[in-house]
């Protein structure tokens, strides 16, 4: 079976309808690295951003296919058998579709030229353009190789379609009885059609191209997923490995050794920064995992690590993260599986127990980039909550006993340092507060095993302004939640007092527990308008994040830091 590649709109990977023939329910994954082309020593050329065109063309009175590769700016000509090209797990989208059977009615699987993240994500751009091999030209998927359960489609799917309710139309495919070809017109136009992985892993597809009574035969390899680093991939078939040069292996810098005992990493699932009571009235702590199975942190015993794929474009209407187009390292305030998820959380305490909010101040950022929290309203307004940008401190107040989730951005790779005061006013008049500096790791610079937690043994630098700026975060979404079971204060292991000096520090197990509370609530809920950070709806599109899921919690152990607690 053969169909004809042609131009149209810009390809879908599913359209959502208000009749219901495609919804979107989430979106998996954010974004992957996208540092457009770059060649390991000895490795493979691997593509991961920018726009790259399969072009049959005659060279010497042969017919050959070649790679034009744009995603360094000049074009390059490359065989594809050179390449490898990665569908990061910003790709990863998943979809219902009854009307549309490619790659099954409800599937997660990962799309080059998908219409959820078109334009907001760093990944490849495949595209086909004939009218350089004198004539049509027939694309024939001769071979395919990939995981023991992975699909590969190629389609294409327009609003037009989508309106008259009709099914994709599907150029290749892996499945049986998919199409093998498709003519590509000697138009010289360029078609962009949707490529579809259903599994991670490492896909080899052989394309044979004909025209004229000529034909070529390449073998372009693809990495889905984060699993296996690409610049480890042979390309081509596999066969060929490329010669590494001679050259001498390099040597590691030597880390420094830390200070302190190891960090406890976090790089997925559900955490709040979370104010509790204490011997002294209040303590900052981290909450990791669910409200029925957790652990408690010090900050000063963290790392929070946001995942290379945590990296998307800053959009129009977020001027306040920077330039439309630049980078932005993005958590989003619903969950993404294999991102950290941060939340606010007073549930600890009672509402009798607090006269008014519990106030989040941020008082510094020490960092390469700038830190902003904000929520995306029901009807697409942004509040901005914390932003490092125009001044610190900034501050949020948050009702007591409650929960909620905001989106978190860095503007910049590296390790920052967020230092915070937490604070309340007790029932009984006393004014309460704790101080705690917590370090994260932005994408994959950095090993966050090798970085020291907390405030890194610096002092900690005063507020760079002398009023702090003020958001109200609401009650959680979903109402008054029930009753927690609060720790009695000696579950929270005493630390060092701030004139005890630099003695040894204790170590502790973390303190676990269960208890109700709602920790899958989003308090700071919301939507964007289309095409923003964030939305909601029922079942339809999360364009920053997924549904949410049962998290994992954290084990292992902290030790009491030293701590900056008030209280008159």
């Amino acid at each position: 079976m053969t169909t004809a590649l042609t131009r149209g709109s810009r390809p879908l990977a599913i359209m959502a309808t208000a009749a219901g023939a495609a919804v979107f329910i989430g979106a998996a994954g954010l974004v992957a690295g996208g540092s457009g082309t770059a060649r390991a020593a000895g490795g493979p050329v691997v593509i991961e951003d920018g726009v790259i065109d399969l072009v049959p063309r005659l060279a010497d009175g042969a017919l050959r296919l070649r790679l034009d590769d744009h995603s360094g700016g000049a074009p390059v000509v490359r065989e594809p058998s050179e390449v490898v090209v990665h569908a990061g797990p910003s790709t990863k989208e998943e979809v219902i579709s009854p009307a549309y059977p490619v790659v099954g009615e409800r599937v997660d699987a990962y799309f080059l030229n998908g219409f959820l993240n078109a334009g907001r994500i760093y990944a490849p751009e495949p595209g086909w353009k004939g009218g350089e091999a004198g004539g049509d030209t027939e694309v024939h998927l001769a071979d395919f190789d990939g995981p023991d359960t992975g699909l590969f489609a190629l389609y294409t799917y327009t609003p037009e379609m989508d309106a008259d309710d009709a099914p994709a139309v599907q150029h290749l495919g892996s499945d049986d009885g998919a199409p093998r070809s498709f003519t590509l017109p000697d138009s010289g136009e360029r078609t962009e059609p949707t490529w579809a992985f259903t599994q991670e892993g490492v896909y080899r597809l052989t394309f044979t191209v004909t025209a004229g009574g000529r034909s070529d035969t390449e073998t372009l390899a693809v990495v889905v997923g984060d699993d296996i680093d690409p610049s480890s991939v042979i390309p081509g078939d596999g066969t060929t490995p490329t010669e590494p040069p001679n050259s001498p292996s390099p040597t590691a810098s030597p880390t420094a050794t830390p200070t302190r005992p190891a960090a406890h990493v976090i790089d997925n699932g559900h955490l709040d920064l979370a104010a509790r009571p204490a011997d002294d009235g209040l303590a900052f702590q981290i909450k990791e995992g669910t409200s029925q199975n957790y652990a408690w942190y010090e900050p000063g015993n963290v790392v929070l690590h946001v995942k290379p794929a945590a990296k998307r474009k800053i959009e129009e209407g977020y001027a306040f993260l920077g330039e439309p187009g630049d980078p932005v390292w993005l958590l989003p305030m619903r969950q993404v599986d294999g991102l950290v998820w941060p939340g606010w959380s007073t549930e600890e305490f009672t509402t009798a127990g607090v006269r008014g909010d519990v106030s989040f101040r941020l008082d510094s950022v020490q960092g390469p980039g700038s830190v902003a929290v904000f929520s995306t309203g029901a009807t697409g307004g942004v509040s901005v909550g914390l932003d490092s940008r125009d001044g610190l401190p900034d501050e949020l107040h948050h009702s007591a006993h409650a929960h909620s989730h905001w989106n978190w951005t860095f503007t910049a790779e590296g390790v920052y340092r967020t230092t915070f005061t937490v604070g309340a006013t007790l029932a009984d008049g006393r004014t309460v507060s704790d101080t705690e500096t917590l370090a994260w790791v932005v994408g994959d610079g950095t090993d966050p095993s090798t970085v020291v937690p907390g405030d890194d043994g610096e002092p900690t630098p005063p507020p760079t302004s002398p009023e702090p700026s003020t958001t109200v975060l609401p009650p959680s979404a979903s109402g008054t939640p029930p009753p927690s079971a609060t720790p009695p204060p000696s579950a929270v292991p005493p630390g060092p007092t701030e004139d005890a000096g630099p003695g040894p520090e204790a170590s502790y197990p973390a303190t676990t527990g269960t208890g109700a509370g709602p920790a899958n609530g989003s308090g700071g809920g919301g939507s964007a308008p289309a095409g923003g950070l964030a939305a909601t709806g029922s079942g339809a599109a999360a364009v920053a994040g997924g549904a949410l899921a049962a998290l994992a919690v954290g084990s292992g152990a902290f030790v009491a830091a030293r701590r900056r607690r008030t209280a008159r």
